[in-house]
């Protein structure tokens, strides 16, 4: 019975569909030879594509509702095969090592344009580690996190325009100016959270662009600054190919740096402070935590690793201007951090080149990239809300040492 209403109503759907699309699917009209051609075809398309859409749709969401039901909670580690492979120590160490072999040999055996994008999806998962710093770590919804990524490629080309600075002194120095946007950033957002958290650094981030569009004597306003200097390797004359090069083994260090400072966070003081602070906020400041030093400290950190891909980015295309930061350029970080999995580092980093990649080499779709962009959002979020990677609750145990305390002790 279940199945027979599932299937009546797909078909209700189905011609739902037809009824809406008729008028532009079916009817086009001739205004030169002034007659209209009924293209009927495309009206039996869309019913059988809408039918077949809404019944697979209805077969996976109770297939999903009953495996919830089935499990139960608390079992998201024992479902995710992903996580299960990774924890795999033999699996990691093959996969470690194959990834280390294509990563080097990738720029040898494929063509500037695939080192390129390459590049580019690497900057995105050194940006999405940095975002998931703040959202994913310490849970705040951040919404402008564009603004200190301009802020880091501007104090290069500022500071290479004025002062003929290089790209490997600008790059703790546009880091340095990021984190201290965040800090002042994060004071006035102490008290806030959720969405009015959000709403206010989205708000921040679009002040940035407004600021950095119309101040033309200060950033040259919507021309940008252009001719800004790749990164120098021992002063060596390099040309495009060899500089590309270059960029990408320099991103590929960069990521491992990340990695490294990120995970060394997470297990720190610091890091179960912010994983407090996301939890419960009003708990974690009853246990103790020092709250706003741990809010300023994740949008400080946060900041810092945009401000420095902000530099790498003006490097790369040696041309920076208000347009490249975006409210859009914001939601495709965040979207990587909650497509991988919030406070998921692997999982971060597989939605970093799934979501970057995937527009590249569907450019023969690109009419519709942002549909299926859109789609695969809605389906991630239906089954699989915890992202690609669950990131997996941390537990401490205490065990009682019986030999040093007795044999009378008593496992705490």
């Amino acid at each position: 019975m279940k199945r027979l209403a599932e299937l009546r109503e797909s078909i209700v759907i189905a011609f739902w569909f037809m009824f809406l699309t008729f008028p532009i699917l079916v009817i086009q009209v001739n205004t030169i030879e002034k007659t209209i051609i009924w293209r009927w075809q495309n009206m039996f398309y869309v019913g059988i594509g809408s039918f077949v859409l809404s019944f697979v749709w209805r077969y996976f969401i109770g297939k999903a509702a009953s495996g919830k039901r089935n499990t139960g909670e608390g079992t998201a580690e024992k479902k995710s095969f992903l996580l299960r492979i990774a924890r795999d120590a033999r699996f990691s160490r093959g996969a470690l090592l194959f990834t280390a072999v294509v990563a080097i040999a990738f720029p040898f055996l494929s063509s500037t344009y695939q080192v390129n994008i390459m590049t580019t999806a690497l900057m995105y998962v050194v940006l999405g580690l940095g975002l998931n710093i703040v959202v994913g770590q310490a849970g705040l919804l951040h919404l402008g996190y564009a603004a200190f990524y301009a802020v880091g490629a501007y104090t290069y080309a500022l500071l290479y325009q004025h002062f003929g600075i290089g790209f490997w002194t600008a790059l703790p120095l546009g880091a340095l100016m990021a984190m201290i946007f965040g800090l002042l950033l994060g004071f006035p957002v102490l008290r806030l959270r959720g969405d009015y958290l959000a709403i206010v650094t989205l708000g921040f981030g679009e002040i940035t662009r407004l600021v950095l569009e119309n101040w033309s004597e200060f950033s040259s306003g919507p021309s940008g600054i252009s001719e800004i200097p790749r990164p120098g390797f021992f002063g060596l004359e390099l040309n495009l190919e060899e500089a590309t090069i270059y960029l990408y083994f320099l991103m590929i260090a960069f990521v491992l740096f990340t990695i490294f400072v990120t995970n060394r966070l997470q297990n720190s003081r610091i890091g179960r402070a912010w994983l407090a602070l996301r939890e419960d906020e009003v708990a974690c400041e009853a246990m103790g935590v020092n709250k706003t030093m741990a809010k300023m400290t994740a949008f400080a950190l946060g900041s810092t690793w945009a401000g420095m891909m902000g530099v790498v980015f003006a490097a790369k295309t040696t041309f920076v201007n208000p347009a490249s930061f975006t409210f859009l350029e914001s939601a495709m970080i965040l979207s990587i951090v909650v497509l991988g999995g919030m406070g998921s580092t692997l999982g971060v980093i597989l939605a970093s080149f799934l979501l970057i990649l995937m527009p590249e080499y569907l450019r023969a779709f690109s009419d519709y990239r942002m549909l299926l962009f859109g789609t695969i959002m809605v389906v991630m979020m239906i089954f699989r809300p915890q992202g690609i990677i669950t990131n997996i609750r941390r537990t401490y145990e205490y065990h009682f040492d019986r030999k040093q305390n007795g044999a009378s002790g008593t496992p705490a």
